[in-house]
């Protein structure tokens, strides 16, 4: 099988060490990064991969480089991992060099932002394309020296994918097999995409604690940190129960779906026992969202985007973090434009979502161009 993973970061470089243990399985990594590339053609090429008990995995990718015609020849599985505000340009630029006279699955790691209708869109006229998304990510990656090693962190212990709704069985299978071949844990195929979208992670929880750390009111509303911070070992109290309005309100809008679409979401649980599922063992203390953000070491040493300040001592939030262009332009966007079509309250995150954009200055003010226009309604 010839994969493609598209980004090497932290999950692309895990995933592609993780994949080259089997020999069975090419490995192309199609990459933004001269540098990178320049490091695999240039040197041995090894990359490597510290697990959690000190073991170091080392692989060489089959191809890593900056031309998408050359990473994506022949391959049948197509990996996304890069964030997404990256990937509309992304599946443009590799849309002229996808197969065409076989199937091909491309999919999303993690697949959330409502990646099946942008693939759907941008791939329109791929009839050949399976559209696919993970849960969520299948093991939490740190301490990245591009395109040399990475640490791994938390590893889920089942992992969860949905196809596009326009695919059919046949392809839900091919798919499993594809997947259980790629990774040790056990891969389920939900019913339903939304499963994935509605699936409460990063567009809830980066927010919450951003606006409790400096927005109104907050400790650091108008003063530097003095130091560097963990998003969730030092998480604020009032950042967790933000959170848990948040996450309240993101299971409404599951709720409503439901009704609308007359869809099964009950896999979508609320933020704590989505965590407590994960990460049980992990976790020290799970008796509130606070105590449970604090202690779960599969989160122990991911730190806060922090960056010195210009303009004199200690820290401040940077507005280039994935926080703002991921979670926050199209992951609270998405949820507050699926609420308003929905009917559905959502003050908590319409509110974070206002605010981050305010504080920020710079996202771009639009709804994700690639939700279907008739949906609900025609879903």
């Amino acid at each position: 099988m010839k994969v493609t993973i598209c980004g090497a970061g932290r999950t692309g470089h895990l995933n592609a060490v993780l994949f080259k243990q089997n020999p069975d399985v090419e490995v192309s990594v199609l990459t933004n990064s001269t540098a990178i590339a320049g490091l695999w053609a240039e040197g041995d090429g090894l990359w490597q991969a510290e697990t959690r008990d000190g073991r170091v995995l080392s692989a060489r990718p089959d191809h890593v480089g900056t031309n998408p015609g050359e990473a994506l020849e022949n391959a049948e599985m197509v990996i996304i991992t890069q964030p997404a505000q990256a990937r509309p340009a992304l599946l443009q630029r590799i849309a002229p060099h996808v197969m065409r006279d076989r199937r091909v699955f491309i999919g999303a790691i993690p697949g959330f932002c409502g990646f099946d209708w942008l693939a759907a869109k941008a791939l329109s006229s791929h009839d050949n394309v399976v559209v696919w998304g993970m849960k969520d990510v299948p093991h939490i990656a740190f301490d990245l020296i591009a395109g040399r090693s990475v640490r791994m962190g938390g590893v889920k212990a089942e992992l969860y994918v949905a196809l596009h709704d326009r695919e059919s069985t046949a392809s839900g299978t091919a798919l499993l097999t594809m997947l259980n071949a790629l990774y040790d844990a056990p891969v389920t195929l939900l019913q339903d995409y939304l499963e994935i979208t509605l699936t409460p992670g990063n567009a809830l929880m980066h927010p919450a604690v951003l606006y409790a750390l400096v927005g109104p009111g907050a400790p650091w509303e108008n003063r530097p940190f003095d130091g560097p911070l963990c998003w969730w070992s030092d998480c604020p109290k009032a950042g967790a129960e933000l959170l848990e309005t948040c996450d309240a309100e993101n299971q409404a809008i599951r709720r409503a779906s439901e009704a609308r679409l007359g869809v099964d979401l009950r896999s979508v649980k609320p933020l704590r026992q989505e965590l407590i599922e994960a990460y049980g063992h992990q976790i020290e203390d799970s008796r509130t969202m606070h105590t449970l953000l604090r202690t779960n070491r599969a989160y122990a040493g991911i730190r806060a985007p922090l960056i010195p300040n210009r303009n004199g001592h200690g820290f401040v939030i940077d507005r280039e973090s994935r926080a703002f262009h991921e979670d926050i332009a199209f992951g609270q966007a998405l949820l507050v434009t699926m609420a308003e079509r929905l009917g559905v309250a959502v003050p908590a995150i319409a509110r974070t979502y206002q605010w981050a954009r305010d504080y920020h200055g710079e996202l771009a003010d639009s709804v994700p161009d690639y939700i279907p226009s008739d949906w609900p309604e025609a879903a």
